[in-house]
Parts: C-alpha cells; sequence; structure tokens
C-alpha cells in the first residue's frame, strides 16, 4: 500500500476526497497537514480557529502536522516552507501528498510542480468531477458543513454561517460553484462517516474583513489575473463546545 500524507483544509472537499481515498484502498494516509496562519492561530483562508482543526483530527484517528504561515507570506516564502515541510514528508517515507482540488488547472500544476521538487506525487480523487453531483453525494452519505467563509462580492450575510444542504445549494446565484470551487465558500465539516464522534461548537459572531497582497509577491507564480482576487470576505466564528 502506497504511503499518503493527506493535505487537509478542514472543509468539505478535503472530507470528501479523504472518503473516496479510504474506498479506494491505495493508499495508507500517515498524517493530516494543514496550513494555519500563525499571526491569528486559524486555518489558512477558512478562518477557523485551531482548536477546532484539533478536533477533527482526534476524530479521523491521525495525527495532524500544523504549518505556520504569516499573514502576509510572500509567495517565495511559501514556496520555500511548504518545500522543506514536503522534505521532511518524504525522509518520513511518504510517497504521495493528496489533495482535494476539483478545478483550477494553474494550482494543480503549481502543486505538481513543487512537489516534484521532493520527489512526491500529487493525488487529485476528485479532479474534474461535476461539482453539483459531488455535492449533492456529500450531502446524501450524510456528511454535515457549516460554512465559516464567503466571498463578499459574491454572497452575502446569509450564506455564511449557514448549514450545507439542498436547500443551501438550491439558494445560490447563478455563477456560484456549487462546491465553491472558485473560491466563493469555504466550510468547516463537523461530521460524516469518516468521522468518529461529530464535533461541537456554537455559532459566534459575524465580520467583514479584508485582505491586501504581500508586498513581496513579485515573485508570485499566478498570473496578473490571479492576483486580483476579491479581497472583502465575511466570516463567521466558530466556537468549540
Amino acid at each position: 500500500m502506497k504511503q499518503a500524507y493527506f493535505n487537509w483544509s478542514s472543509g468539505k472537499d478535503s472530507a470528501f476526497a479523504f472518503y473516496k481515498i479510504l474506498e479506494q484502498q491505495e493508499f495508507k494516509i500517515t498524517k493530516l497537514v494543514t496550513t494555519l496562519n500563525s499571526d491569528l492561530d486559524r486555518v489558512s483562508m477558512h478562518g477557523l480557529r485551531e482548536e477546532l482543526l484539533d478536533l477533527q483530527a482526534e476524530s479521523l484517528g491521525l495525527p495532524l502536522e500544523k504549518i505556520l504561515l504569516s499573514g502576509n507570506v510572500s509567495m517565495s516564502e511559501y514556496s520555500k516552507i511548504l518545500g522543506d515541510a514536503a522534505e521532511a514528508l518524504v525522509a518520513a517515507g511518504n510517497t504521495h501528498s493528496i489533495f482535494g482540488d476539483i478545478f483550477l488547472e494553474d494550482l494543480k500544476a503549481y502543486r505538481e510542480e513543487q512537489l516534484e521538487k521532493a520527489g512526491l506525487k500529487a493525488v487529485f480523487p476528485l479532479w474534474q468531477q461535476d461539482t453539483e453531483a459531488l455535492i449533492n453525494e456529500f450531502i446524501d452519505l450524510g456528511f454535515k458543513a457549516i460554512t465559516v467563509c464567503v466571498n463578499a462580492k459574491l454572497l452575502d450575510e446569509s450564506f455564511v454561517g449557514r448549514v450545507i444542504d439542498k436547500q443551501f445549494i438550491e439558494d445560490l446565484p447563478a455563477g456560484v460553484d456549487p462546491c465553491g470551487e472558485n473560491g466563493e465558500f469555504h466550510t468547516f465539516v463537523y461530521d460524516g462517516p469518516i468521522f468518529k464522534t461529530p464535533i461541537d461548537f456554537s455559532i459566534g459572531e459575524k465580520v467583514l474583513r479584508g485582505y491586501e497582497p504581500s508586498e513581496n509577491d513579485d515573485d508570485n507564480c499566478f498570473s496578473d489575473d490571479q492576483k486580483s482576487w476579491d479581497t472583502k470576505f465575511l466570516f463567521c466564528d466558530l466556537i468549540p463546545v
């Protein structure tokens, strides 16, 4: 059986990719790897509290490795930190790195290029599958997820802090991907067939935050169009119970 680590975001695509990998019985998952914003002690992009991430790992029964990144990390710093972590994971016997990405060709190519330098092969169990079919299967299997971050340009406050169900999918505006694959929304998965026990939490405040790209991103691997990403997001704070 091939030895792999899983790039765990705490959200639904990660959880569903994890489920699919377990079904295939081709990989032995050695650990979860998650990037955190070291300034806030929260999961990068999702804004999820570190304590809830720890509870997910405990319920999954896997060790968790946290990669700490500052809030204004440049692309060169990002690549260096993740590259060093990948080399250490290879030294520990891992040969593959698993992701929950579905589309976004440029991101996939970047991941593959960076991992190849460390001697790792990237695996994408959900790659190019129909996102409407994926989210409906996710719900039908009994997974439970709640939105923790939404793009304020595309979704209003009513969509953040909301459980992902069939009504949620129906209510999404035209053009918004059912899995939020273009960054429209991010989620926290708190129950489902991969967990030993559900994760308990209460809903805290909702806040609007803006972000600016790092001033040191002159070496950014992404195009100018990708750099002009939406910078205002609505976050819902989830509090461990």
